[in-house]
């Protein structure tokens, strides 16, 4: 199974726009569903926070502290297809940063559930 990460938007989780939190995330990684076109390990769920800053250096602490290297970092359903999008970051910026910290492939979506 490849090892991978999952970025969640923490507002839309706390706010109730629509996003219960991480669950339709990993059921559909545990199932191998939306996205996931490969079995997959969710070995860490990391909830973006606004302004969105901490992401990335808390994503590099996990590895290090875990001692788990992901594959992969998926951005949730709820991060790419916010609306209202991010006012802090676009999702196009977003993506290019995480890849240029972590040097990992960064995808776009996790599940279709509504």
């Amino acid at each position: 199974m490849k090892p991978v990460a999952v970025i969640g938007c923490g507002s839309y989780m706390d706010a109730g726009y629509g996003c219960p939190g991480e669950w339709r995330c990993l059921k559909a990684a545990a199932l191998g569903t939306g996205k996931f076109t490969e079995p997959v390990q969710v070995v860490a769920f990391i909830k973006c926070e606004c302004p969105g800053r901490a992401t990335v250096p808390n994503l590099g602490h996990f590895m290090k502290m875990a001692e788990m290297r992901p594959e992969a970092v998926y951005l949730s359903s709820c991060m790419v297809g916010a609306k209202p999008e991010c006012k802090n970051m676009s999702l196009e910026d977003r993506v290019a940063f995480i890849q240029e910290k972590t040097g990992l492939p960064v995808l776009l979506g996790t599940h279709e559930y509504h």
